[in-house]
């Protein structure tokens, strides 16, 4: 994104990549790295169609979404292609082109035609994680796997944060485990929050994240790893930090365990066990607020959207007539 943060020449060229970098940091990595490529993409088509991408015009704009619109893409891509390209111009200094009645209704117009429901991942519910963990191999691999698994799930996690997690961060504690999360969605500053995981007595979480600890020699560094397919946890590089799993590892992980259990793989996620959690919970009747401390949630209607679905069918208003 190098080249949409442009106007280097108002500061001297010292300041200017420092300058370029805070800015880059008012916006979560992940979040940076999605407005990379949709920019690019928007570059792409301008490139194609004979319009300048910055400072882009709004029917510029209007065109390019429908055409993502018409491309199939979903309402929540298409309003990020939007935010990407405000973003690029707002950092170059230039004029905002989604800022405009036409592009709002253009807007407007592709989340009435194409909908704008989330594509909701299955949850991994206690039933279902017990069933994807009979599936792990008693190997390394799986041990991490269960490990993961389990952790994930007590503590409502999202991927971005299991991933980061490092022996550091955990705290054993005569009632479980104290998991500290430095950053997360909801926390991009990095204020940090803690999450207690019980040892429990069913998926026993606590033990199984100090059984694969164990089994992998991991004091320090990356609590989740790769492991080679001789069975080895894989080694840093020279003057590196020990490799961590990635988020599409995580998701790869829960698909495969999925389809081990006979479910149909292509509706769980990485998203599956956060949402398994905050399931269960509201099925077991689980104060509102509770569960929010667990997920991290910080607007109830997204985790009340849960429960309603959790309790869809008890006493349902038409169970004594229908």
């Amino acid at each position: 994104m190098a080249d949409i943060i442009s106007r280097p020449e108002v500061l001297p060229s010292e300041f200017a990549p420092i300058v370029q970098a805070y800015q880059r940091a008012s916006k979560a990595a992940s979040t940076v790295k999605a407005y990379r490529k949709d920019w690019a993409l928007f570059g792409a088509w301008c490139q194609r169609h004979g319009f300048q991408p910055q400072p882009a015009t709004p029917e510029a704009v209007a065109a390019f979404l429908v055409s993502e619109a018409d491309a199939g893409r979903a309402a929540s891509t298409i309003g990020r292609r939007c935010a990407a390209i405000r973003y690029a111009h707002k950092l170059a200094g230039e004029p905002d082109p989604t800022n405009n009645e036409g592009v709002h209704a253009t807007i407007k117009g592709i989340r009435r035609t194409i909908g704008t429901a989330p594509n909701q991942k299955a949850a991994a519910t206690a039933e279902v994680l017990a069933a994807m963990l009979m599936r792990t191999p008693d190997t390394l691999t799986g041990k991490r796997d269960r490990a993961l698994l389990a952790l994930g799930f007590a503590g409502a996690f999202r991927r971005s944060e299991l991933v980061a997690l490092d022996v550091a961060d955990l705290r054993e504690d005569r009632d479980g485990l104290r998991v500290m999360v430095r950053r997360s969605k909801t926390d991009q500053e990095g204020r940090g929050t803690e999450k207690a995981i019980p040892h429990g007595r069913f998926i026993r979480p606590v033990a199984l994240v100090r059984e694969w600890l164990d089994a992998a020699a991991i004091s320090e560094g990356p609590v989740f790893r790769p492991v080679s397919r001789s069975g080895r946890v894989r080694e840093a590089a020279k003057s590196a930090l020990p490799p961590r799993l990635t988020t599409q590892a995580v998701a790869d992980i829960i698909k495969g365990y999925a389809k081990a259990a006979g479910l149909d793989a292509s509706t769980f996620g990485a998203h599956s066990l956060r949402a398994g959690y905050i399931t269960t919970a509201a099925e077991r009747g689980a104060d509102l607020a509770r569960i929010m401390d667990q997920s991290g949630h910080r607007d109830p209607k997204t985790v009340v959207g849960y429960i309603r679905r959790a309790n869809a069918f008890k006493d349902h208003s038409g169970s004594g007539f229908l």
